[in-house]
């Protein structure tokens, strides 16, 4: 995901993390932090909003990379 939003392939990024939620995988925080990051690039306001919400899910909105990243 880091990759794709990195080298301006945003939608493939968000595209990505989409299905891994699909298949049930887990992001961790560094996921999560790497996907706000994506949404703001792309002005990806629903998605942000989605990925806060799955933050507060998790109980990572007090963590201090997490945090910094919202």
């Amino acid at each position: 995901i880091a990759a794709y939003s990195q080298n301006g392939h945003c939608k493939e990024a968000l595209e990505l993390f989409r299905q891994m939620k699909l298949k049930g995988v887990q992001p961790d925080k560094i996921t999560f932090v790497t996907i706000l990051d994506t949404c703001a690039t792309v002005a990806a306001l629903v998605e942000g909003k989605k990925s806060h919400a799955d933050i507060v899910d998790c109980g990572l909105e007090t963590d201090v990379v997490v945090g910094t990243a919202i």
